[in-house]
């Protein structure tokens, strides 16, 4: 598929997701074996994390607005990187479904469906990318887009955008907090719009 991308003939995007947290994590650490070094999760408890993603999630049901989202700990980034380019495509989303993926997938093809190519997503065989109700948008787009899901229990080396998700991370919320969802979210599309100005990370092909 590289090969025929090189060529012109296909697009070819290496498209994951991944989870953006309010609360600075330790990024490396020395702990004894088989042990992990967990932050206190204050000022929240794990159950009131729960609470709130529970109320983050009714919230986006009912209104799809992020005005309405006035709780919440974790955002879902869907990303894909196009193969030769440092270019990625991303939508951010209060968390990540079926649902949320199909709107995705339109969003890629507005991007590329005038270019009159195939377009060939490659992910990995989580359930989400497996789920029946994927099929009527790629029988929408037949022959025109297709998913290609790497070895079952592959290393993240085979998928490029994993590098490009410890680089974010890092640029959005090393040693900092934020006090709620929308700040977090404001500071991942500012990350997000600056690789497109000037990438920070250079994808290795």
């Amino acid at each position: 598929m590289e090969y025929r991308a090189r060529r012109g003939e296909i697009i070819l995007l290496y498209a994951d997701e991944t989870l953006v947290w309010r609360f600075a994590l330790p990024r490396a650490g020395w702990w004894r074996k088989a042990q992990r070094y967990r932050l206190p999760l204050r000022p929240l408890s794990r159950s009131q994390i729960k609470r709130e993603e529970a109320r983050k999630r009714q919230a986006w049901l009912q209104y799809r607005t992020w005005s309405r989202i006035t709780s919440g700990v974790l955002l879902s980034v869907l990303g894909a990187v196009q193969y030769g380019t440092s270019k990625v495509f991303y939508k951010i989303v209060p968390h990540f479904d079926a649902q949320e993926l199909r709107h995705y997938l339109h969003q890629v093809m507005a991007t590329f469906q005038k270019t009159g190519k195939e377009v060939v997503l490659v992910v990995d065989r989580s359930g989400i990318h497996r789920a029946h109700k994927l099929d009527a948008t790629l029988d929408h787009y037949h022959g025109t887009l297709r998913l290609h899901f790497l070895p079952a229990h592959c290393g993240h080396h085979l998928n490029p955008i994993e590098g490009f998700w410890r680089v974010l991370k890092d640029a959005i919320g090393a040693g900092r907090c934020f006090g709620d969802l929308s700040a977090l979210y404001q500071r991942t599309r500012q990350v997000l719009m600056a690789h497109q100005a000037r990438p920070i990370y250079e994808f290795h092909w």
